[in-house]
Protein backbone atom coordinates (compact mmCIF):
# COMPACT_ATOMS: atom_id res chain seq x y z
CA UNK A 1 0.00 0.00 0.00
CA UNK A 2 1.41 3.27 -0.55
CA UNK A 3 1.91 6.06 1.61
CA UNK A 4 1.38 9.59 1.42
CA UNK A 5 5.21 11.33 0.04
CA UNK A 6 5.67 8.38 -2.08
CA UNK A 7 6.82 9.13 -5.88
CA UNK A 8 4.63 6.54 -7.21
CA UNK A 9 4.41 5.28 -11.62
CA UNK A 10 1.14 5.85 -12.52
CA UNK A 11 -0.38 6.27 -15.99
CA UNK A 12 -1.99 9.80 -15.20
CA UNK A 13 -5.18 10.99 -17.25
CA UNK A 14 -4.85 13.62 -19.72
CA UNK A 15 -8.11 14.62 -18.81
CA UNK A 16 -11.17 14.51 -17.01
CA UNK A 17 -12.75 11.61 -18.29
CA UNK A 18 -10.49 9.49 -15.48
CA UNK A 19 -9.16 6.91 -18.37
CA UNK A 20 -5.31 6.14 -17.67
CA UNK A 21 -3.02 8.28 -19.55
CA UNK A 22 -1.22 6.28 -22.51
CA UNK A 23 2.12 6.86 -20.65
CA UNK A 24 3.35 6.12 -17.26
CA UNK A 25 5.32 9.11 -15.21
CA UNK A 26 5.78 9.81 -11.49
CA UNK A 27 3.16 10.96 -9.37
CA UNK A 28 3.33 12.03 -5.92
CA UNK A 29 0.97 10.48 -3.49
CA UNK A 30 -0.76 13.68 -1.07
CA UNK A 31 -3.15 11.35 0.81
CA UNK A 32 -4.29 7.61 0.46
CA UNK A 33 -7.91 6.46 1.36
CA UNK A 34 -8.56 3.15 2.86
CA UNK A 35 -11.84 3.83 3.87
CA UNK A 36 -12.55 1.56 1.56
CA UNK A 37 -10.21 -1.27 2.28
CA UNK A 38 -9.15 -3.22 0.20
CA UNK A 39 -9.94 -1.06 -2.88
CA UNK A 40 -7.32 2.22 -1.34
CA UNK A 41 -7.50 5.38 -3.23
CA UNK A 42 -4.33 7.92 -4.17
CA UNK A 43 -4.44 11.37 -4.25
CA UNK A 44 -1.79 12.33 -6.22
CA UNK A 45 -0.04 15.23 -8.17
CA UNK A 46 1.27 15.44 -11.82
CA UNK A 47 4.93 14.94 -12.61
CA UNK A 48 6.70 16.02 -15.53
CA UNK A 49 10.18 16.53 -16.08
CA UNK A 50 9.58 18.88 -18.47
CA UNK A 51 10.42 22.49 -17.95
CA UNK A 52 11.45 22.20 -14.57
CA UNK A 53 13.33 25.26 -14.21
CA UNK A 54 10.00 26.81 -15.36
CA UNK A 55 7.74 26.33 -11.61
CA UNK A 56 4.66 28.30 -11.12
CA UNK A 57 2.46 28.66 -7.93
CA UNK A 58 1.50 25.08 -6.51
CA UNK A 59 4.34 23.64 -8.16
CA UNK A 60 7.97 22.31 -6.38
CA UNK A 61 10.79 20.82 -7.97
CA UNK A 62 13.39 17.69 -6.98
CA UNK A 63 16.51 18.38 -8.61
CA UNK A 64 19.62 16.18 -8.70
CA UNK A 65 21.82 19.50 -7.16
CA UNK A 66 19.55 18.29 -3.74
CA UNK A 67 21.90 14.72 -3.92
CA UNK A 68 19.66 12.91 -1.10
CA UNK A 69 16.86 14.27 -1.95
CA UNK A 70 16.98 13.35 -5.17
CA UNK A 71 18.31 9.75 -4.35
CA UNK A 72 15.38 8.78 -2.16
CA UNK A 73 13.11 10.73 -4.76
CA UNK A 74 14.10 7.95 -7.03
CA UNK A 75 13.65 10.15 -9.99
CA UNK A 76 15.87 9.34 -13.31
CA UNK A 77 15.32 13.21 -13.87
CA UNK A 78 15.11 16.05 -12.73
CA UNK A 79 11.13 16.83 -12.03
CA UNK A 80 8.44 19.07 -11.05
CA UNK A 81 5.26 18.12 -9.03
CA UNK A 82 2.24 20.34 -9.88
CA UNK A 83 0.07 19.99 -7.04
CA UNK A 84 -2.63 21.88 -8.82
CA UNK A 85 -2.89 18.85 -11.22
CA UNK A 86 -4.17 16.29 -9.06
CA UNK A 87 -6.68 13.50 -9.13
CA UNK A 88 -8.08 11.19 -7.01
CA UNK A 89 -7.17 7.41 -8.21
CA UNK A 90 -8.14 3.56 -7.41
CA UNK A 91 -4.67 2.17 -6.76
CA UNK A 92 -4.80 -0.78 -8.73
CA UNK A 93 -2.88 -2.14 -12.01
CA UNK A 94 -4.64 0.20 -14.42
CA UNK A 95 -3.29 3.19 -12.95
CA UNK A 96 -0.17 1.84 -10.83
CA UNK A 97 2.84 -0.18 -12.78
CA UNK A 98 6.28 -1.40 -11.41
CA UNK A 99 8.46 1.31 -12.92
CA UNK A 100 11.54 0.32 -15.18
CA UNK A 101 13.53 -0.14 -12.67
CA UNK A 102 11.63 -1.66 -9.97
CA UNK A 103 13.63 -0.23 -7.23
CA UNK A 104 10.99 -1.47 -4.62
CA UNK A 105 10.41 -5.04 -6.27
CA UNK A 106 6.66 -5.83 -7.49
CA UNK A 107 5.96 -1.91 -5.86
CA UNK A 108 4.76 1.17 -8.11
CA UNK A 109 7.04 2.93 -5.64
CA UNK A 110 10.03 5.17 -7.36
CA UNK A 111 11.44 7.05 -4.13
CA UNK A 112 9.80 9.05 -1.33
CA UNK A 113 9.64 12.57 -0.46
CA UNK A 114 12.57 13.66 1.12
CA UNK A 115 12.01 15.35 4.50
CA UNK A 116 14.30 18.45 3.13
CA UNK A 117 11.72 19.11 0.83
CA UNK A 118 8.61 19.30 3.36
CA UNK A 119 8.38 23.18 3.33
CA UNK A 120 8.68 23.77 -0.44
CA UNK A 121 5.94 20.67 -0.62
CA UNK A 122 3.94 22.80 2.03
CA UNK A 123 4.21 25.80 0.13
CA UNK A 124 3.13 24.29 -3.11
CA UNK A 125 0.20 22.88 -1.30
CA UNK A 126 -1.11 26.11 0.20
CA UNK A 127 -0.70 27.52 -3.15
CA UNK A 128 -2.88 25.03 -4.31
CA UNK A 129 -5.43 25.20 -2.02
CA UNK A 130 -4.57 22.22 -0.34
CA UNK A 131 -3.52 23.24 2.97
Amino acid sequence: MPSAGDILWCAFPENKALHPGPKHRPALAITVDDADAPLYRVLVAYGTSQRVDELFSGEFAITAAETAAYKLSGLSFPTKFNLRERVLLPYTHDWFAMPPAAPHGLLPRLGTLHPSLLTRFRAAAVAAGLL
